[in-house]
C-alpha cells in the first residue's frame, strides 16, 4: 500500500489532538517541507509549515466534517522557514471526534497539486468542496460576530474575517444619520476625519450611498465597471488600487441601517457562491451592529444614570479624613441599589464650629436588587435621608422617618416582588471624634485601630427599611481616637467572589491589617481584592460579572504619624443593657478580636470567661447597665492586658463559698485564681471591677 501511494507521490499522515502529535511517512513529511523519513512530530511544528490562514481553514473543516461524519478536502499551502511559498498541497482525510475524551483524531492523504490563480474562482482552501469550505467559514464568522459587545468590537472582528478563496484587503461600514451617509469604521486603508468617505448626502453618485437608498447589493468585478458607473466618485476610490468592489444593505428588520463595503485587491468575479457568502456576512454584520449599537446606547445611558444617581464623595470633613469606592455589578445596566453619602449636619458643638466644621452624617445603605427599579428606588431614598438628615433629626429618628417613606413608596407594588434597603447611619462629630450610629439591618462597621489592630464594632440595630414603618432603630455611641479608622461597606464587598460572611470577613480584615498606605490607596486596596485595579474614585472599571454591587466608605482620625506608625495602646468600650443579655456574647467575640496576636491562647480563653463572669453579675445582681472597657498596653511580648466593667450600683462584690451544686457565686473565685492582679474601685455612683493579665505570665494553674 504505502508503495503504491509513494509511486502516485501521496503521503499518509495521523493527527492526534489528545497528544498534540503528528505521525507522517516519508512522503509526506518531504511533501510538508521536511527531510523525507517516517517522523512523529508536534503539532506545533507541523502547523509551522503551513499558511496560518490554511491552518485555521484546516481545523475549522476537521470541526464540521467529523460533526456530519464526511470525508474533508482541504488545500494548504506550505512555507519555508522565511515565510516564502514552497508548493501546495491537497489533503483527504476523514475525522473522528471521540466524545468520551473530547479529542479529534484524523487520518488523511496528501499529495502536490497546482496552486489556482489569482481571483479565479477555486481561490479557496477546499478543492472540490466549496459548500464545506464556506460552511466552516460562516460558523466561525457568526460566533465571532455573536460574541462582539461594541460596535468596536464588531469592526474588529469584520476585519479579520479570511473569507474561503477571496479575502478582502479592505473593509468599511457606512450608517445612514438623516439624509447622510457617514461611516461608522474602517479597516484596511488610511482615510482621514476630512475625508468625503466620512460622511456624504445619500443622494451622491456612490455605491455605498445607492445601496443604503435601494436596499440592493452592488457587485463592480474591475476598475472600469466602477468608473462607467460611478465617474463622480471614481477618482475618490481609484487612489486605493483595489481590482474589485462589493457594496452590501446592513438590513434588520426589513430596514437598511447601512452599508458594508468588501474592496479586493484582485479581480473577483462574484460567482453565486461567492455573493452568497457575502450576503450571508452582511446579515450577520448587520445584526451584530446592531445588537452592538443598543448595547452602546445601554453604556450611554448608563454613564448618564451613573453621573446622575451614583454616589458622590460629598464635603470634606475638617480634623478627619474620608474615603470611598463604589462599583456596580456587571452586566444590564450596570446600576444597582448601592450608596452612600456624606451629609453636612445643621448645629454642632462649639468646638467644632470654631474649628471651621460642625456635625456630619455618614450614610451607606442597600436596595434590594441590581436592576433600574432597584436604582430608583435607591435615589428616591438617598435624597429623603439627606432630607432627614438636614432637618436636624438624630440618627434613630432619621432611620425610622425613611423607613416610613420607603414602606409607603412600595406599600402598592406587588407582594411578589418586595423591596426592602439595608442601611447604617453614623453621625460624627469631628472635634471629639464621637460617633452616634443607628443601623437598619446593615452590616457593623468595622474598626482598624491605630495599631492595625482590626475589630467588627457591634451596634444596636433594627430591621431593614421598609418592611415595618413603625420600627426602632436605637443608636451606639463610641468614640473614634487618634489613628482610628472606621469602615463601613455593603455586602457585595464581603460575600463576592465565592465568599460567605465569614471567609470574607477574613480576606478583608487582612487587608486593612496590613496595609500601611493613605486612605485613598486603602480603599483601592479593598476594591481591588475583589474585581481587580479601579481607575476611578468613584466608580472603577466595570467587570464582566459579580454577584453584587460594592460600596465602602472609610473615616479616619489622623493621628500623630502615618498608618505605619503602630502605638502601644489599643482599646475597645462596649456598653450591655439589662434589656441586651445578648451583648455579652459580642462582649466576648470583641475581646478575642482585640487579643488576636496574643501570646497565650490561654490567656485569651480566660479573659473571655472573666469578660463574661463579670458582665454577667452586672445584669443578674444590679439594675444598672454595664459597661466594658478593654486596654492592650505595651510591646509583645510583654504587653499587659486591663479589662475593666464599670456599673451604676452601690453593693461591692463579695467573695462567697458556693456549694457543688451552687449555680452562682464562683465570679470573683475565678477572677483571683486567673488573674494576675484584680480589685474593685468605688466611683461614686456606681463601682468598677476589674483584672490584668501579663502576656507570657498567665499558665492556667495544675488542677
Amino acid at each position: 500500500m504505502e508503495d503504491v501511494l509513494a509511486a502516485l507521490a501521496t503521503g499518509l499522515w495521523h493527527w492526534d489532538t489528545a497528544t498534540g502529535l503528528v505521525t507522517t511517512d516519508a512522503e509526506a513529511a518531504r511533501l510538508i517541507g521536511l527531510p523525507a523519513e517516517a517522523s512523529v512530530l508536534s503539532e506545533a511544528l507541523v502547523r509551522s509549515r503551513f499558511h496560518p490562514v490554511d491552518w485555521n481553514e484546516n481545523t475549522s473543516i476537521t470541526r464540521l466534517a467529523a460533526v456530519e461524519g464526511t470525508v474533508a478536502e482541504v488545500r494548504l499551502r506550505v512555507m519555508d522557514e522565511r515565510g516564502r511559498l514552497i508548493r501546495t498541497v491537497r489533503s483527504r482525510f476523514r475525522p473522528v471526534y471521540d466524545t468520551d475524551e473530547r479529542v479529534y483524531r484524523v487520518t488523511g492523504t496528501i499529495q502536490e497539486v497546482s496552486e489556482p490563480a489569482p481571483g479565479s474562482a477555486a481561490r479557496h482552501p477546499v478543492t472540490g468542496d466549496w459548500r464545506r469550505s464556506r460552511e466552516a467559514f460562516l460558523l466561525d464568522a457568526g460566533r465571532a460576530l455573536a460574541e462582539a459587545r461594541s460596535t468596536e468590537e464588531v469592526l474588529r472582528v469584520a476585519g479579520g474575517l479570511s473569507m474561503p478563496g477571496f479575502s478582502p484587503d479592505g473593509l468599511a461600514v457606512f450608517g445612514a444619520k438623516g439624509d447622510r451617509l457617514t461611516m461608522i469604521g474602517h479597516h484596511g486603508q488610511q482615510i482621514d476625519e476630512e475625508s468625503p468617505f466620512t460622511s456624504m448626502p445619500l443622494e451622491t453618485d456612490y455605491p455605498a450611498a445607492e445601496v443604503v437608498r435601494t436596499g440592493r447589493a452592488v457587485y463592480l468585478s474591475s476598475p472600469e465597471q466602477y468608473k462607467s458607473r460611478y465617474p463622480v466618485t471614481w477618482p475618490l476610490a481609484e487612489r486605493f488600487a483595489r481590482k474589485s468592489w462589493a457594496f452590501l444593505p446592513l438590513t434588520v428588520a426589513g430596514r437598511t441601517m447601512g452599508a458594508w463595503m468588501a474592496g479586493f485587491a484582485y479581480p473577483v468575479s462574484f460567482t453565486p457562491d461567492e455573493r452568497s457568502v457575502l450576503t450571508t456576512v452582511a446579515r450577520m454584520l448587520a445584526q451584530a451592529l446592531s445588537r452592538a449599537g443598543i448595547a452602546d446606547s445601554e453604556r450611554e445611558l448608563t454613564d448618564g444614570l451613573q453621573r446622575s444617581m451614583l454616589p458622590t464623595l460629598g464635603p470634606e470633613i475638617p480634623g478627619m479624613e474620608a474615603a470611598a469606592r463604589y462599583i456596580p455589578t456587571g452586566g444590564g445596566l450596570q446600576v444597582g441599589g448601592d450608596w452612600y453619602d456624606i451629609i453636612p449636619l445643621p448645629g454642632g458643638t462649639s468646638r467644632a464650629k470654631s474649628a471651621g466644621g460642625g456635625r456630619y452624617a455618614l450614610v451607606i445603605g442597600d436596595v434590594q436588587g441590581h436592576d433600574v427599579r432597584a436604582a430608583g428606588l435607591m435615589g428616591q431614598l438617598r435624597i429623603a435621608l439627606r432630607a432627614y438628615a438636614s432637618e436636624g433629626h438624630r440618627p434613630d429618628a432619621v432611620l425610622s422617618r425613611a423607613s416610613r417613606f420607603l414602606h409607603g413608596i412600595t406599600a402598592d407594588e406587588e407582594l411578589s416582588d418586595p423591596r426592602f434597603a439595608t442601611c447604617l447611619y453614623a453621625e460624627a462629630d469631628p472635634a471629639t471624634g464621637v460617633l452616634e450610629i443607628a443601623r437598619a439591618g446593615h452590616l457593623d462597621p468595622t474598626i482598624r485601630m491605630a495599631d492595625g489592630t482590626v475589630l467588627r464594632r457591634p451596634t444596636a440595630g433594627g430591621l431593614p427599611l421598609g418592611i415595618d414603618p413603625d420600627a426602632d432603630y436605637p443608636t451606639t455611641r463610641f468614640a473614634l481616637e487618634a489613628g482610628e479608622t472606621m469602615m463601613i461597606c455593603t455586602d457585595g464587598l464581603i460575600e463576592t467572589g465565592g465568599h460567605d460572611i465569614e471567609s470574607g470577613w477574613q480576606r478583608i480584615r487582612a487587608i486593612l491589617e496590613e496595609h500601611d498606605g493613605d486612605l485613598e490607596k486603602l480603599a483601592d486596596a479593598l476594591v481591588q481584592a475583589v474585581h481587580g485595579p479601579s481607575s476611578h474614585h468613584t466608580t472603577g472599571p466595570l467587570a464582566d460579572r459579580r454577584e453584587d454591587d460594592i460600596a465602602v466608605l472609610l473615616l479616619s482620625r489622623p493621628g500623630a504619624g502615618p498608618l505605619a506608625v503602630r502605638p502601644r495602646i489599643r482599646r475597645t468600650l462596649l456598653s450591655v443593657a439589662q434589656d441586651e443579655p445578648e451583648r455579652i456574647a459580642e462582649a466576648r467575640q470583641q475581646l478575642r478580636e482585640l487579643l488576636h496576636d496574643w501570646g497565650s491562647p490561654d490567656q485569651v480563653d480566660s479573659a473571655v470567661l472573666l469578660v463574661s463572669e463579670m458582665l454577667t453579675n452586672v445584669l443578674v445582681h444590679t439594675d444598672a447597665d454595664a459597661l466594658l472597657l478593654a486596654e492592650v498596653a505595651g510591646q509583645a511580648p510583654e504587653r499587659r492586658l486591663r479589662v475593666e466593667v464599670t456599673d451604676g450600683g452601690d453593693d461591692l462584690p463579695h467573695k462567697r463559698r458556693p456549694g457543688e451544686l451552687a449555680s452562682s457565686g464562683r465570679g470573683l473565685m475565678l477572677i483571683e485564681l486567673l488573674a494576675d492582679a484584680w480589685g474593685v474601685d468605688p466611683r461614686g455612683e456606681g463601682k468598677s471591677i476589674w483584672f490584668e493579665l501579663h502576656e507570657g505570665d498567665g499558665d492556667l494553674p495544675e488542677s
